[in-house]
């Protein structure tokens, strides 16, 4: 690009709209982390930024740097997740981990690993094949490992089954590529889901909206 300009990659994670014809963009991109972008005219139908800002967009951004955000003016996009936006339970666990990577990103600092993260998890949402709830606690938990706050002595918790330690351990440890590769017991799952809640209700200083939602459908469909 030209004086001033980036290429970025990246994945939107908000947009909202600016003006009248404009959107305002929160993207996750692996060289300066966690950005703010405008993008004029992305929310004209015949405007080629139309459905390349909106959420779980994930490709290469075009951009100038102003004072306070950018302009993005070109994107090449190479995933959309469209299947999983079909899927509402899906999006709902998808926009959960957008927002949970929204909280620990920040800004002018790489997030290459929190932004292949993301995209591991929101591809094994999209497949279908690993229960969801395995692949929201894997993800929890390594995303907390990734910001500096996962207790990484819970694996000697001798409180927890050697089974949920163990899995705990394959979670903070093992490849992107095999994050989600480990089985348990359904009192396994539910023991690492009371102590992972708990971990991150003491953690985390806030709560989210899109996690309210997902677990109140859930809970819904227990209750069919």
């Amino acid at each position: 690009m030209g004086t001033g300009g980036v290429e970025l990659q990246g994945m939107v994670m908000k947009a909202s709209p600016a003006g009248e014809f404009d959107r305002r963009i929160t993207l996750l991109t692996k060289e300066r982390g966690k950005i703010t972008a405008f993008a004029r005219g992305a929310r004209r139908m015949q405007s080629t930024l139309s459905a390349a800002t909106v959420p779980f967009a994930m490709g290469t951004f075009q951009l100038y740097e102003g004072r306070s955000a950018y302009t993005c003016v070109a994107a090449d996009i190479r995933e959309y997740f469209e299947k999983l936006k079909a899927d509402y339970i899906g999006a709902c666990y998808g926009a959960y981990f957008m927002e949970f990577a929204d909280y620990y990103a920040q800004e002018n600092m790489e997030a290459g690993d929190m932004l292949n993260l993301l995209y591991v998890s929101l591809l094994a949402l999209e497949k279908d094949v690993i229960p969801d709830e395995r692949i929201r606690y894997a993800y929890e938990v390594r995303l907390m490992v990734q910001g500096g706050e996962f207790p990484s002595d819970i694996t000697g918790d001798e409180t927890l089954q050697l089974s949920t330690r163990q899995a705990f351990y394959h979670m903070i440890t093992a490849p992107l590529g095999k994050l989600f590769s480990f089985a348990v017991t359904k009192p396994v799952m539910q023991e690492i889901q009371a102590r992972q809640d708990r971990i991150r209700t003491r953690l985390v200083d806030r709560t989210f909206r899109s996690l309210d939602v997902l677990d109140s459908m859930i809970r819904g469909l227990g209750a069919e």
